[in-house]
């Protein structure tokens, strides 16, 4: 057993942000612990090859949440990464920030993290390929792809289509401002996905003071009294042990690290003596308080073609192949969402509610054991997808059993609100005006799903519920807070009743963003290290 000034669990999104900050200057010696193995495979560096990992268990949890509801009773796939990267290792690579207003509802919450707190961190971190400005930054660490090269042709009716639903361009949805429709940012480097691992911990793991170990899942934190002292994790199935002398840090995500507290003695008190668990620290907000973003895609027959006729026949798979491999071009090099935009469901939102997503193809026929992005429809199709961007619904994560290899209960609540079915309801109502106007009606050759029979409020309500799912954005069961009562971490993240241990992740935010939620994740990896390293 080898001592470590901090112990990370968790190599993802903000574990490996964690690794390199707390390792270089050199002082610390720094162990990293991850249940999976390594990203260096084919289909995690290929951009277009997360479809391939949607369901692969080498490299994802596979979680199921418990049936819902909110989603006509289906128990909704939750793929979270399980290797090196977490899930910036498996996701679309879309780069968004939030919402600056969101930040200050941060701030409210956990003072220190409203927008002008976070805008230095977010802009010495990134390399934006498309410059630098007041808002954006280059020369950091993690190199930002403009994606304006190569997008589907649709890409631009899409854009003008918006324009004439009253949408307005917006270059940079993390710039001056969010609302307009745009092309999306990607985390793409060279044609290769950009993950945390390949960013910030391949550079780290270099330096003689940082120890990874992969394939090995963290089962409890050790403390001694109320002081956190390491960590026991099972490896090859043998149990083995490692010391912090200075913290304990748990960056497992939205899912892993409430368990592993609860795990520890720390969370609802009740549920943990009903497995048997000691009771370290009662706090019934641990595993509380999950947000996550709902979707749902309208899905079109189209008189033009889209990615559909180029990645469906064989030797369209081999064109893309051949343009990928000597030219580092075609759709293999992209995420599918060339474009989307946000947008308001109502004049008296007062910031956008909603989050676009535009797909030059479709997968309306089901393909077992994949998403298959690899293999769309044998038609011309595309997709318009929406997600809403602050959902009202709660749900939680707690553990079914005291067996640290089982999977925790996911309780996702989707549309339990009146308010997120109401706001949905006038989403979906605009993806078909966005659709009625000139410049993507004329492409249109018909609807597909939900189909033109699905006219009256309450079918297209009964259709999200039976169509919508995650989009793979939970967050907030750990919340941080300055409120002892409604929180798991305080604003500095460390967690409430205990010593010497602190949760970083998307789990430590104090409510959802609008937007994909990688961003925030990476963003929490940069200013929790400088939390831990301030004097």
């Amino acid at each position: 057993m080898e001592d470590s000034d901090f112990i990370i669990v968790g190599a993802g999104s903000a574990g490996c942000v964690l690794a390199n900050r707390l390792t270089e200057n050199g002082k610390y010696r720094v162990t990293l612990i991850e249940a999976g193995g390594s990203d260096r495979r084919f289909y995690v560096n290929l951009p277009l090859g997360y479809g391939k990992l949607f369901y692969d268990p080498a490299v994802n949890w596979l979680y199921k949440a418990e049936p819902d509801p909110g989603l006509a009773g289906q128990r909704d796939h939750w793929p979270r990464g399980k290797l090196l990267g977490g899930s910036s290792s498996i996701n679309a690579m879309v780069w968004i920030r939030g919402h600056r207003a969101d930040y200050d509802d941060w701030g409210q919450a956990a003072p220190g993290w409203g927008w002008d707190d976070v805008l230095p961190a977010y802009r010495a971190l990134e390399d934006t390929e498309a410059g630098a400005d007041d808002y954006r930054g280059q020369g950091g660490p993690l190199f930002i792809s403009a994606n304006r090269r190569g997008l589907h042709p649709l890409v631009q009716d899409y854009l003008r289509a918006c324009a004439e639903a009253g949408l307005p361009p917006n270059p940079d949805f993390n710039g001056a401002q969010q609302e307009g429709a745009g092309v999306y940012q990607m985390t793409i480097k060279g044609a290769r996905r950009n993950s945390t691992a390949r960013a910030f911990l391949r550079p780290a793991m270099m330096r003689p003071n940082l120890r990874v170990i992969p394939q090995a899942q963290v089962t409890r934190v050790l403390f001694d009294g109320r002081r956190a002292v390491g960590v026991e994790y099972l490896r090859n199935g043998t149990p083995h042990q490692a010391r912090a002398r200075a913290e304990v840090i748990l960056s497992g995500g939205a899912i892993n690290s409430p368990q592993l507290l609860q795990l520890s003695g720390i969370g609802p008190g009740a549920l943990l003596q009903g497995l048997g668990l000691p009771v370290l620290y009662d706090n019934p907000d641990v595993g509380a308080h999950l947000s996550d973003h709902q979707g749902i895609n309208y899905t079109f027959r189209m008189n033009v073609p889209t990615y559909n006729d180029a990645l469906r026949p064989w030797w369209g798979k081999l064109r893309a192949g051949l343009q990928y491999v000597l030219a580092g071009a075609g759709p293999l090099a992209k995420s599918i969402n060339h474009a989307g935009g946000f947008f308001r469901t109502a004049p008296d939102e007062p910031r956008p509610n909603m989050q676009l997503y535009m797909q030059a193809f479709s997968t309306l026929i089901p393909r077992e054991g994949e998403r298959p992005i690899l293999t769309p429809d044998p038609f011309s199709g595309m997709s318009l997808g929406l997600s809403n961007c602050r959902p009202t619904s709660r749900g939680h994560v707690r553990l079914r059993s005291p067996d640290p290899l089982a999977h925790p209960a996911i309780t996702a609540n989707a549309f339990a609100t009146d308010h997120d079915v109401a706001e949905m309801l006038l989403a979906v109502k605009f993806l078909r005006h966005l659709a009625a106007q000139p410049a993507l009606a004329r492409l249109i050759a018909e609807e597909l799903r939900p189909g033109p029979q699905i006219t009256s409020d309450a079918d297209l309500i009964a259709d999200f519920r039976q169509r919508s799912g995650t989009v793979y954005h939970p967050s907030c069961t750990c919340r941080m807070g300055a409120d002892p009562a409604t929180s798991v971490l305080d604003p500095d993240l460390r967690v409430r009743g205990v010593e010497g241990l602190r949760v970083i992740d998307a789990s430590s935010f104090p409510n959802l963003i609008a937007g994909n939620t990688n961003a925030p994740a990476i963003l929490m990896g940069w200013m929790g290290a400088a939390k831990l390293l301030r004097p």
